[in-house]
C-alpha cells in the first residue's frame, strides 16, 4: 500500500520542537520551485530563508498541502504560501539543530548546497541577524 509523503508531518514535528524550545523556526526553500510565492528580491541562488517565529508571522497555516503566512517584509505586509514539497530544510536560528530534506528535483538539492551526504553546511541565502552559531546541522531524510 502507497503511502502520503512524511514530509509535512515531520516539518510540522521540528516546527513544534523548535517553537517549544524557545527558538526561532526558519525555512529553507526552494523559491523556483512550483507554485512558491515568495517575494523575489530575497531570493539568492534560487532559495529563501523565511523565519516561521509566532511573533513574525500571522494567519499562519502549515498543513499537509504548504505553508501559508502574513508577515512584513520592509515594512510591506506579504502573502507567503510554500508548497510542502519546496521546502528544503527546517532548523532553528540560535543553534543550528533542524533537518534537511532530500530534494525530489536534483535542483533543488544543488540550491541547497546539499547532497546525499550531510554537508553540515548553512543553507545559503539572507540571514537574520542574531547570534553566531557553528550554523545549522541539517541531515537529509531518504
Amino acid at each position: 500500500m502507497a503511502m502520503t509523503s512524511n514530509k509535512p508531518y515531520l516539518v510540522r514535528a521540528f516546527f513544534d520542537w523548535i517553537v517549544d524550545n524557545d527558538c526561532t523556526p526558519h525555512v529553507v526553500v526552494n523559491a523556483m520551485a512550483v507554485g512558491v510565492e515568495v517575494p523575489q528580491v530575497y531570493v539568492t541562488d534560487g532559495q529563501v530563508v523565511l523565519n516561521l517565529a509566532p511573533r513574525a508571522v500571522s494567519a499562519f497555516n502549515l498543513d499537509n498541502e504548504a505553508i501559508s503566512f502574513n508577515t512584513r517584509f520592509g515594512g510591506v505586509p506579504t502573502d507567503i504560501y510554500v508548497p510542502i514539497h519546496a521546502v528544503i530544510g527546517i532548523y532553528a536560528r540560535e543553534n543550528g539543530e533542524g533537518m534537511a530534506f532530500e530534494s525530489s528535483t536534483p535542483a533543488s538539492a544543488e540550491l541547497a548546497g546539499l547532497d546525499d551526504d550531510t554537508s553540515g553546511k548553512p543553507p545559503r541565502g539572507p540571514r537574520p541577524s542574531g547570534p553566531k552559531s557553528s550554523g545549522p546541522k541539517l541531515r537529509v531524510v531518504k
